[in-house]
């Protein structure tokens, strides 16, 4: 079968970072169904595992933590799913990758694909789904019918803030304020239902006063934590609670002592990687969020298509990525 990976960790400008290869069909057993990949999305996980996780020696490593597809057969402890079935998922840090004509997935953390939105509209959504409903609700516990508090989301335009702006939107009465920095994203917010949006490349004190912004219950980083912190305790309120979701080098949170804020790191992958009890609960937010899209509650956040699924077109892909300036989703279909 046809895959794209790589044996060095190298820059996306050397076309040795992501190489077409050939690779044998894998086989279905236990919780595992096999599912033929018929489109895709590219996450910031996608590009800095490339650049930090090294290929099993002599092998090569295939990434992808976003797809969808058709099941085309099952393992023998498969009681979810059945061959025919179309899916979507953001699979398991752990495992081969997306980034191929079929994949092996657990299950667990597979979801029935929505039947409203085409294969490569759906594919831009499983890990910033599951990452922003499991920040909201299962780390920071949002208080979903209180239209007194409120919640400021740090670079909201892209990937996992475009969904998390509308589960909010649908499933709390939370007063949503969003970042963004260009006229564009702005744009893209307000149309996604954040209440306020306020620039990010400003000191975030300094734009809450200057919109007459109190305190908020919660705040969300999505991205350059380590720059925003300061101003992260100046906004947030006696007693609030903080989640995370980059990887800044350190995080001093000794300044939140004196506010008494609960501080939250968010990681999709932890269910999968350490097969936790509650492993299924991926297989129901995404169906919940099924559910949602195919009633017009939310809409997907792709971005922009980049084509067929091939080692030029997804590194293309990386490299829009490391650029932060990424709206919505990058998404490639087919082979």
């Amino acid at each position: 079968m046809k895959a794209i990976g790589y044996q060095q960790n190298l820059p996306v400008s050397n076309e040795l970072s992501l190489q077409d290869i050939e690779l044998e069909m894998p086989t279905a057993h236990g919780h595992d169904i096999l599912v033929e990949v018929k489109a895709v999305s590219v996450n910031p996980a996608d590009f800095k595992i490339r650049e930090s996780m090294p290929a099993p020696e002599g092998e090569y490593k295939v990434l992808g933590f976003d797809a969808t597809g058709v099941v085309k057969s099952v393992g023998e402890n498969v009681s979810l799913f059945k061959p025919g079935d179309k899916v979507w998922y953001a699979g398991d840090v752990t495992r081969s990758g997306s980034n191929a004509q079929f994949q092996l997935v657990d299950e667990r953390i597979v979801g029935k694909m929505p039947t409203t939105l085409s294969n490569f509209e759906a594919a831009a959504l499983p890990l910033t789904s599951l990452t922003a409903w499991e920040l909201l609700f299962d780390r920071l516990n949002v208080a979903e019918n209180d239209d007194s508090k409120s919640i400021l989301v740090i670079g909201a335009a892209g990937g996992v803030g475009s969904i998390m702006v509308q589960l909010l939107k649908q499933r709390t009465k939370l007063k949503i304020i969003a970042t963004a920095s260009r006229a564009e994203t702005t744009s893209w917010l307000e149309d996604l239902g954040a209440d306020t949006i306020i620039n990010h490349r400003n000191l975030l004190s300094e734009e809450f006063a200057a919109k007459n912004l109190g305190e908020v219950d919660y705040v969300v980083s999505l991205n350059n934590t380590a720059q925003h912190l300061p101003e992260i305790v100046k906004v947030i309120k006696p007693q609030g609670k903080f989640a995370l979701i980059d990887d800044p080098e350190t995080l001093d949170i000794v300044p939140f002592k004196t506010k008494c804020v609960s501080v939250h790191w968010e990681l999709m992958f932890t269910r999968s990687l350490f097969k936790t009890d509650d492993m299924q609960e991926q297989h129901v937010i995404l169906n919940n969020v099924a559910g949602m899209i195919d009633e017009g509650l939310i809409k997907t956040t792709f971005g922009e298509h980049l084509g067929t699924i091939n080692a030029v077109n997804l590194r293309k892909a990386h490299q829009h990525l490391e650029t932060q300036t990424a709206k919505g989703k990058v998404v490639l279909e087919g082979f």
